[in-house]
């Protein structure tokens, strides 16, 4: 049978087969899967339950008669809690077991390799700590008929049996496997196209119009949910539909909705997605306004009150004609600043006329996206409503009443639902921006590690190709060519061992002191001798320290790799002067790939010996080696992001690969000769590089 679905970071295979007892006969269908303990895993083992189910209902096997739309819901919902807080709350791989016994009963079962950690428990959390990880055990309780925990030496399993609704056999019911497209279209909404689970960030909305599918946790039987009018199918009648969904559906729905949030990279994605979730299943219409981080919260109001540093992100309207004044609307009446630490919606001024002349009044609300403490921004939402039913909206917190709802037009099951969401909301939006700020830093980081200009040297084209891996983190590549004094000028092209801040810690060491050493008259060994010293000072500093703050803090021995990491690096360094004829060149590998020469035969030749990477051995003497740059020599330097590109097996500079592809570069100026090597390592392998690319090329006129 075919395998099930599981995300790219699975441990184990999944073993979905029915379970045979001796004899061979079928006992019970049962699937199993490890998954590691990352953001991946909860959309992973909804994967599995969906595929399970859905191929154990086809096949027939004992019990799967009983299936349900309903259970298959309850039975996401609950799978999606429990993994969730075993990841959040264990950090360990999780096993998921899901089984169907002969009376129709689900049993799901999370499974975690840290026993001490007791999953998450029913204890309210304060307005200013959403709840940031689901819902948690209280939602498998209500769902359940029981659940409990089972410790066993090292592990802990959190399991949960789902009881079949009603005694006789129900056709059964493949759950829907699109995902949240399917959530969104059993509440009779406009779907989302689902993002990738690998490439989330890469996502992009699309509307789908049309039927609504009418599944068993959500049917629409009596007319169009979204409809914006106040008519036959307005809300008089869809409120009953409202609670039949949210009964059944909404979980799925919201479960769903966040692990989707969770994986967007831009709060503008987000926004995107918020409006097109809730429009128009929970409401008619929706504005998400977003607040400038660069703006301090006394700045954010003016004489009225109105929240002046706010943008209006995005807003979204069951009738794409309403678009244009609805935002125009929202845009002149702003949500008013509010206490951050007040959870639940307030009345927001109903948008008037911007609906189309005639059209009916309605209830608009406004919730905060508050994450970590800090306003984030509002969601304003509304729906149309007949006008007696409709009081002057409360602005200040305290809501009207009618029929029984805290807001006219929105039933409490609605109104908990989307500040549900919301948090949801907020907390993507957090995490867009935490991501935003780190690329940011990153960049910025980047560009000080590197020269903001690259030497002009008399009798000398130069070229240069950098491409770091991760174009918003710092690199572990490097170079520089630099003025050294004296008629003297100085090149390097470097590689640190590893990348993010401990690379940049090494760069940032190693090119101060390379042009300080250059300047101050130090030949090429004996700035390489003395680099080699500093790497290796600053690491043994580096792990004094950490180790006095551990024994200070009667901390634990440290976990390799936890520690401070040691500073490799691995460098081609060079001195040229320009003299009669030609250029004199002396340089010195440590341990990097050595200079290939070109004469203009197209002959091609190493210039350096191999020795030993800097900051690894104390007392490491260094030699240099020195030649003459003659007119239409090409000098090439590169790092191991060239040499060791890979396809398959093979690598770049597999039987002098690099030599072969410079030696065809004969005749070509230096520019032409860096684009041609960068290229040619592009379209070694099928797939874009996986390490960070440098290569400078030098060549005398």
């Amino acid at each position: 049978m075919a395998a099930i679905p599981t995300q790219r970071e699975t441990a184990s295979r999944a073993d979905a087969a029915p379970a045979r007892t001796a004899e061979g006969a079928e006992e019970c269908a049962r699937a199993r899967v490890t998954l590691l303990g990352s953001s991946l895993a909860p959309g992973a083992a909804r994967a599995m339950v969906r595929a399970a189910l859905a191929e154990w209902s086809a096949l027939g096997l004992p019990g799967t008669e009983y299936l349900t739309e309903h259970l298959a819901a309850d039975a996401l919902v609950v799978v999606s809690e429990l993994v969730t807080n075993a990841v959040v709350h264990a950090g360990t791989d999780v096993e998921v077991g899901l089984r169907v016994e002969e009376d129709g009963t689900l049993v799901v079962e999370a499974a975690d390799q840290h026993p001490s950690r007791a999953p998450r428990s029913a204890d309210s959390e304060l307005p200013h700590d959403p709840a940031e990880y689901g819902r948690g055990l209280p939602l498998v309780a209500a769902l359940a008929e029981a659940w409990g925990i089972t410790y066993r030496p090292g592990t802990k399993t959190v399991w949960a049996r789902l009881p079949a609704q009603g005694a006789e056999p129900a056709d059964a019911v493949a759950p829907d496997p699109a995902g949240i497209a399917g959530a969104v279209a059993r509440a009779g909404g406009d779907a989302v196209e689902p993002a990738g689970r690998g490439e989330r960030s890469a996502a992009h909305p699309v509307e789908r119009r049309g039927t609504p599918h009418a599944g068993a946790a959500g049917r629409e039987a009596d007319g169009d949910p979204g409809s914006a009018s106040g008519g036959p199918t307005g809300p008089g009648r869809r409120r009953p539909r409202d609670r039949e969904w949210l009964g059944r559906g909404a979980l799925s729905f919201l479960a769903e909705a966040s692990d989707l949030l969770a994986g967007q990279l831009d709060e503008d994605l987000v926004a995107s997605l918020t409006g097109q979730l809730i429009v128009p299943r929970l409401a008619d219409w929706c504005g998400v306004w977003l607040e400038d981080e660069a703006l301090g919260r006394g700045a954010w109001s003016d004489d009225s009150g109105a929240a002046v540093g706010a943008r209006l992100a995005r807003v979204w309207h069951a009738g794409e004609g309403y678009l244009d004044e609805l935002r125009a609307a929202l845009e002149k009446d702003p949500p008013r600043p509010r206490d951050p630490w007040r959870s639940g919606p307030v009345g927001h001024p109903w948008p008037g006329e911007a609906l189309g002349p005639g059209a009916p009044h309605g209830t608009a609300l406004a919730y905060p996206l508050v994450a970590g403490g800090r306003p984030l921004g509002t969601l304003v939402i509304g729906r149309a409503g007949p006008a007696d039913t409709t009081g002057t909206p409360d602005t200040t917190g305290t809501p009207d009443t009618c029929d029984g709802s805290g807001f006219p037009g929105f039933p409490d099951e609605i109104t908990g639902l989307v500040e549900d969401l919301s948090r949801r909301v907020a907390l993507a939006i957090g995490a867009a921006r935490q991501y935003a700020r780190q690329a940011t830093i990153s960049a910025v980081l980047q560009r000080g590690l590197l020269p903001g200009a690259v030497a002009e040297i008399p009798g000398v084209r130069s070229a240069l190709v950098y491409e770091p891996r991760d174009k918003g983190g710092p690199s572990g590549d490097f170079y520089d060519l630099f003025p050294a004094g004296d008629g003297r000028w100085c090149f390097a092209v470097g590689d640190v061992q590893g990348k993010g801040p401990e690379a940049a810690v090494v760069i940032g060491l190693a090119r101060p002191w390379l042009r300080l050493l250059a300047r101050e008259q130090y030949g090429v060994p004996d700035v390489l001798d003395r680099l080699n010293q500093l790497l290796l000072d600053d690491a043994t500093e580096a792990a004094d320290a950490a180790a006095r703050a551990l024994v200070a803090a009667g901390g634990p021995p440290v976990a390799p790799g936890d520690g401070p990491q040691t500073r490799f690096l691995s460098l081609l360094y060079g001195e040229l002067v320009p003299v009669r004829g030609g250029v004199r060149c002396t340089l010195a590998s440590a341990g990097h790939p050595l200079p290939l020469l070109l004469g203009p035969d197209g002959a091609v030749s190493t210039v350096a010996c191999p020795q030993t990477l800097l900051g690894v051995v104390e007392d490491a003497t260094y030699v240099s080696e020195t030649f003459e740059l003659r007119s239409g020599d090409t000098l090439l330097c590169v790092t191991d992001g060239v040499t060791e590109r890979r396809s398959g097996s093979r690598q770049f500079d597999d039987g002098d690969g690099l030599a072969a592809a410079l030696a065809g570069c004969a005749g070509l100026d230096a520019e032409l000769v860096a684009e041609r090597i960068r290229r040619l390592v592009h379209e070694f392998g099928p797939r874009p590089p996986e390490d960070d690319l440098a290569l400078l090329v030098l060549q005398a006129e």
